[in-house]
């Protein structure tokens, strides 16, 4: 292995440190940059079955998915956020920075790798407030992990431009990961629902507080969640994404005045051979599109 985070690049053997691309623009619709403090995860649910980073992962020759596995770390992309955050504040515009495509910050390591991903976890923090004109979008399926892994100056003081969010594939996923989630003190909660795997009810919601008036709050498992974003999965063994699913959560959020964005159907793409009768046809990404019921949903959070 090679030096530690504040020294240099460490890096997984056999790996140049210009092969393991870290940190770059993105064509993901919810985001403007992407940023990797290491590439590595393990699978932890459903939505994990066809992960597209370890797919993208094998391209470079890296191992993916052991525990064992070693994380792909680099040292010179760290100043690109500084870069980003000065370009931000000189053109007036606040850009979004999806931290960890290829990982998952709330990742617990229980062996020899475990110190080093604490480390860089500590010049992540320092880095996120250290760029104040970024909103950073930090996605997990750990959410259980959060408060614990964050600086303790953060749970009395959350920075502003740090979001945070979990991934909620199913019904399942949202009893388990939102209660955690909610008790994260950001000022800007976030659902990824994608892939879609099934129904997501937020209605009489299990880990909602029980009101007095609670006929009349019958969404309040949205209550804390600021944007959902939701879509089907890509790639050659997708699994398809229901309309009616995507349909779900946006009637949900719109009742419930939360953001929403649609980001795409994935490989499958609804017909309709019948009144009432929706069939799934494998299509691509690109010809399924993203428009739901001829139109896209294109939400953000109000974060004025």
């Amino acid at each position: 292995m090679g030096t530690g985070p504040g020294n240099g690049p460490l890096m997984s053997p056999g790996m140049g440190e210009t092969e393991v691309k870290m940190g770059q623009k993105t064509a993901i619709e919810w985001t403007d940059h992407t940023f990797n403090p290491w590439w590595g995860c393990v699978k932890v649910s459903a939505a994990c079955t066809h992960c597209y980073a370890e797919t993208l992962a094998a391209r470079w020759g890296f191992k993916w998915g052991a525990n064992e596995a070693p994380r792909a770390f680099t040292g010179k992309h760290w100043n690109e956020p500084i870069a980003w955050n000065r370009k931000a504040i000189a053109d007036g515009v606040r850009r979004r920075v999806f931290c960890a495509s290829m990982a998952d910050v709330f990742e617990a390591r229980d062996n020899e790798h475990g110190a080093t991903l604490d480390a860089l976890r500590e010049r992540l923090w320092t880095l996120i407030e250290a760029t104040p004109g970024l909103d950073w979008q930090l996605l997990t399926k750990r959410p259980q992990n959060i408060r614990g892994m964050v600086p303790p100056r953060w749970l009395s003081a959350w920075p502003a431009h740090a979001w945070v969010g979990c991934t909620v594939e199913n019904q399942a996923a949202a009893d388990e990961r939102i209660p955690h989630l909610l008790s994260v003190p950001a000022r800007v909660r976030f659902l990824s629902c994608e892939p879609l795997l099934g129904e997501v009810s937020f209605r009489w919601a299990p880990w909602a507080p029980i009101h007095r008036d609670r006929i009349n709050r019958h969404l309040d498992g949205l209550n804390g969640i600021a944007w959902v974003i939701a879509g089907g999965e890509s790639g050659p063994k997708a699994r398809p994404t229901h309309p009616d699913w995507l349909r779900q959560l946006r009637d949900q959020c719109a009742e419930a005045g939360v953001a929403y964005m649609f980001k795409q159907f994935g490989a499958w793409a609804p017909m309709f051979p019948f009144p009432g009768e929706t069939v799934m046809v494998k299509r691509g990404k690109k010809a399924a599109g993203r428009a739901l019921d001829g139109r896209t949903h294109d939400e953000f959070p109000d974060v004025a």
